[in-house]
């Protein structure tokens, strides 16, 4: 026993230190990685392609197998969303007609109202192409699914309720609903009902409120009493604990409040993000290359599995965050993301052409308590990867 203990220690050394050895590998400068980046990943996105079934949405690659989902699954708007961004990088025509193709096929979630995920299903796809595009059409699907969205709204606890009623909560809110009020926002500075944004900075009160911790995490889930408005259990799903702050969760509220100060100017919420950034990258369990493990406080570190996702995710949230902060602070924010996004870029997360069932990174965790998606690639790591590299093209080069 003590001989197969000791072989499964050295073999999770030999892990650790591969990553700390292959994201170290001599970097390109930022502005020739980013365009080699976007290449690869039309390259590579050309593959993926031609691993979706009709009408289905791609998800992961797990067992040699592709993954592809229902398009009414939280995350199918990620591959349009991938592909236009690629497009306005590289002008590839072939990746803007497999991104309108994809639109399409996920066009009928618009009217979807069984949980709170609208905003990563129809901002992040009909959003981008829309600000590509000015093509009206997309806006009118942006407008519908904000009203759409609306209708998760539940006055009595001023927040959207993000999953139905369950045998595990009764009216749960969860940080990532964060994510979908850029969608809401938009519509409502952009010729939409003005109750939208009004909608959005509510939930947003409420989630300042009872969400956090003294020292800036976040719980997961809050669960409420619907007819009284009061928290019933702060807990998690995909977490570590009830008291352990789950990476991407961070990254969802980092992201969140950054844009919720874009969209209001309201200093609260930036001081809430610069907090937020602060326990991130202050955290002693953040590795050096600064891709998280899948929870900051999971057992095991650090021979845990990481999230690649929540270190892309964390990285273009810091870099939108730099642009409200002072000098130092810009700084501190920029040098941290460039760490993570060259740490990315690298062999130990970023997949050779043809490998990785067409996607671009390696090395996500979707729900490790739940043995879900373990150590594989994930659309969302893929899209705000992307959206890192396009930010810092735009704000930083």
């Amino acid at each position: 026993m003590k001989k197969v203990n000791l072989i499964a220690v050295l073999i999770a050394l030999t892990s650790v230190t591969s990553f700390a050895q292959k994201a170290a590998l001599p970097q390109k400068k930022m502005a020739q990685l980013i365009n080699d980046e976007f290449k690869f990943a039309a390259d590579q996105y050309k593959i993926l392609s031609k691993n979706i079934p009709e009408g289905k949405t791609p998800q992961s690659f797990e067992k040699g197998k592709s993954v592809n989902y229902d398009i009414k699954w939280w995350c199918s708007g990620f591959y349009s969303g991938s592909l236009w961004y690629i497009y306005e990088q590289t002008k590839d025509n072939a990746i803007k007609n497999e991104a309108e193709k994809a639109l399409k096929t996920i066009e009928p979630n618009q009217t979807f109202t069984d949980n709170h995920d609208l905003g990563f299903m129809m901002y992040c796809s009909f959003g981008n192409a829309y600000r590509l595009t000015g093509k009206p059409e997309y806006k009118a699907v942006i407008q519908r699914s904000a009203e759409s969205l609306a209708t998760r709204y539940r006055p009595a606890i001023k927040s959207i309720q993000s999953w139905n009623k369950n045998k595990y909560w009764e009216c749960p809110v969860i940080i990532d609903n964060m994510m979908n009020l850029e969608m809401m926002n938009w519509t409502s500075d952009n010729g939409g009902d003005p109750k939208y944004k009004e909608i959005a900075i509510t939930h947003t009160n409420t989630t300042l409120k009872n969400h956090f911790r003294p020292d800036f995490s976040s719980y997961h889930v809050i669960d409420y009493d619907l007819k009284t408005g009061a928290v019933r259990r702060k807990a998690t799903w995909q977490g570590a604990a009830d008291c352990s702050a789950w990476a991407r969760g961070q990254g969802w509220a980092l992201y969140g409040f950054t844009m919720m100060y874009r969209f209001t100017k309201n200093e609260a919420y930036l001081k809430q993000a610069k907090g937020i950034a602060h326990f991130i990258l202050n955290h002693p369990n953040l590795p050096a290359d600064k891709i998280p493990f899948w929870d900051f406080d999971a057992q095991g570190i650090p021979f845990t599995k990481r999230d690649a996702s929540a270190g892309a995710l964390i990285a273009s949230a810091l870099l939108e965050l730099g642009q409200y902060s002072t000098e130092s602070e810009k700084n501190e924010f920029k040098s941290a993301a460039e760490t993570m996004i060259y740490s990315l870029s690298s062999e130990a997360y970023r997949a050779k052409l043809g490998d990785n069932g067409g996607f671009l990174l390696m090395h996500s965790t979707g729900a490790l308590p739940l043995n879900s998606e373990i150590d594989v690639p994930l659309i969302y790591a893929d899209y705000y990867y992307l959206e890192a590299l396009a930010r810092y093209k735009k704000w930083y080069l």
